[in-house]
């Protein structure tokens, strides 16, 4: 609801204010609600409360919000906002660890979020058991050093086949937290920008999209520049029309211009 409401034109408060009404009274919602109204009143941000609520928002969730109160950030609360619907969407739907990883990092790549306090909240997240925990923790400190597509494919059970077909044994090896068809495509992908990956997933495994930002309205800059090149043909018919009476007085031109020259005494 703050998604649909917000779009950057009402302060956050007072869409809280308004929504703590609208929730079902038989749940604490409206206590939490209350919480993160008070604590915006008082501090102007959001996170913190969110941090302190950590029954009802992840550990993503919160780092999410906290990036868009950055001052010095370019990621949009109206993108968290988004994006932590998206996210709640694909919970209620069946959702597995693997495909909920992929979405949370594609998240961190295409808004150029910080991986490493972006991981470690990914890892806090309880859809994840401790061998994912473990494993995300551990991306954290070799992504950027191995290729993102190689680590997926190595913790994949499409590695793990191949280990066992070429009689090798498997100690030192894993965990193989994602299926054959991950490590597939992982695999077909590797070298390349992980967004063809994230990609790939979604189209074969249906996988959830990542909400992307909307493109700049540019028809809100279209009348004035349209008003600014009219302005400027009227005033070339102008001197035409001057100049065709042969009423052209040039000299007005002079006095925005007279310190630039030197005319004789």
């Amino acid at each position: 609801m703050l998604h649909e409401r917000a779009g950057g034109e009402f302060p956050i408060q007072d869409l809280l204010l308004q929504l703590r009404h609208e929730v079902l009274a038989t749940t604490k919602l409206p206590m939490a609600m209350e919480y993160l109204l008070t604590e915006v009143k008082h501090s102007g941000l959001i996170g913190p409360a969110m941090r302190r609520l950590a029954h009802y928002f992840t550990p993503f969730q919160t780092y999410l919000v906290e990036q868009s109160e950055l001052d010095t950030g370019r990621f949009m609360m109206n993108t968290a906002f988004r994006v932590m619907e998206a996210e709640a969407r694909y919970r209620i739907e069946n959702a597995t660890p693997a495909g909920l990883f992929f979405f949370q990092f594609e998240v961190l790549c295409r808004n150029r979020l910080s991986y490493d306090r972006g991981l470690t909240a990914i890892s806090g997240d309880p859809m994840y058991e401790a061998d994912w925990a473990k494993w995300i923790l551990m991306l954290r400190a070799q992504i950027g050093l191995v290729d993102f597509a190689d680590l997926v494919f190595l913790a994949s059970e499409d590695y793990r086949d191949k280990v066992q077909a070429a009689g090798e044994s498997l100690e030192g090896r894993g965990p193989f937290l994602f299926g054959v068809k991950e490590g597939r495509i992982a695999f077909a992908n590797r070298q390349k920008d992980p967004l063809y990956l994230f990609s790939a997933l979604q189209r074969h495994l249906g996988y959830p999209e990542v909400p992307k930002p909307d493109p700049p309205d540019e028809t809100l800059d279209l009348i004035p520049q349209m008003a600014r090149r009219l302005e400027r043909l009227e005033a070339r018919i102008q001197l035409m029309e001057e100049e065709r009476r042969a009423t052209l007085d040039i000299t007005k031109f002079y006095e925005q211009n007279k310190h630039r020259l030197k005319f004789p005494e």
